[in-house]
């Protein structure tokens, strides 16, 4: 199978792996396993920013943000789009106890102007409005990217009211070798963030919170409440350790894979539009001889598995586990449809 879906259904490289099987582990809950705390200090480091947590997801890692920075009864501000939304199955209200204010911007994306017009005023019949939270890239934005100053902008507005800005950074790396950004921008902007290991970096496992060393210490009594706190888990963090050395770079190649998958829809006829690729993620209109799920199946018939998002949207993923060859029978398949 050629396999879509997702960039979460990539496989470590024999290299991950050996690099892995050598990690030194301890447990992590008393603050000993070696590679845990090697993976949270250098990916600190490469943000600038002064600590960070280990979890086993970016659902985790995005819940945890918000728990710390809100108290029960406060509002989140986010698009519409956003994955602490969409598809973290009510954390925000389960978890933390605070509303959500959604705002309808541009393929995820959200101005300062949104972000200041949504601020509640000082008034007892309304949530304090407590927290910003960023996708960059949104998933269902087919992976948009913020402009940096458009970032910054909203940074100065959430600055001046007193308000948390938190990126869910899932994949931000993608974001940064697009626009060919350095981490520690990030760092400085962003009162948290999210960053996945096993997306299109290729971990198996794994997502890390960073933040202040105070925000970090108490997302940790979270993180344990939350039931996330792991014992000899080094294997997993040294799998990020090895993809933040070795697999940022070749995202390009995904990049580019995706936009011959573009180019290879857009001659046909059942394919109404198609977001702007940026990144690895192409997100297709389909309309006519197929609906979406009639693309999904007719595709998998040909053992090319893609996720059909709504009725008329068909979502390809391009990952490390996308070979050339897979993509030239993924183009040749999209072209006899």
């Amino acid at each position: 199978m050629i396999d879509f879906r997702s960039d979460t259904v990539t496989l470590p490289t024999p290299a991950m792996l050996a690099y892995m099987q050598a990690a030194p582990v301890g447990d992590d809950v008393f603050g000993e396993d070696p590679s845990i705390n090697a993976l949270e200090a250098k990916t600190a480091t490469l943000f600038g920013m002064e600590a960070g947590l280990f979890c086993p997801s970016g659902t985790m890692t995005n819940q945890l943000a918000i728990k710390t920075h809100t108290q029960a009864g406060d509002e989140v501000i986010c698009e519409e789009l956003s994955h602490i939304y969409q598809y973290e199955g009510g954390g925000i209200a389960s978890n933390s106890g605070s509303s959500v204010k959604l705002l309808r911007g541009d393929r995820g994306r959200i101005t300062a102007d949104q972000v200041l017009a949504a601020i509640n005023p000082e008034d007892v019949h309304k949530p304090i409005s407590r927290l910003v939270s960023l996708e960059n890239t949104c998933n269902r934005g087919g992976g948009a990217c913020y402009e940096f100053s458009a970032i910054e902008a909203i940074q100065k507005i959430t600055k001046s009211h007193g308000l948390g800005l938190h990126l869910d950074g899932a994949r931000l790396f993608n974001a940064m070798v697009h626009k060919k950004e350095d981490p520690k921008q990030y760092g400085k902007v962003f009162d948290s963030i999210s960053i996945c290991l096993s997306k299109g970096l290729g971990a198996p496992v794994g997502s890390v919170l960073l933040g202040s060393t105070p925000f970090i210490k108490k997302a940790r009594r979270w993180r344990k409440v939350f039931g996330g706190g792991m014992r000899q888990a080094g294997s997993l963090a040294a799998a990020g350790i090895y993809a933040l050395d070795n697999h940022i770079d070749r995202l390009k190649e995904d990049h580019s894979k995706a936009l011959e998958i573009k180019n290879a829809l857009l001659k046909k006829e059942f394919v109404k539009e198609i977001f702007e690729v940026e990144t690895n993620i192409v997100i297709a209109h389909i309309d006519g001889k197929y609906n979406a799920t009639q693309l999904a199946a007719a595709l998998k018939e040909k053992n090319i598995l893609v996720i059909a998002m709504t009725p008329t949207l068909v979502r390809f993923v391009v990952h490390l586990d996308i070979t050339n060859e897979h993509l030239a029978k993924t183009l040749e398949t999209i072209e006899k449809l």
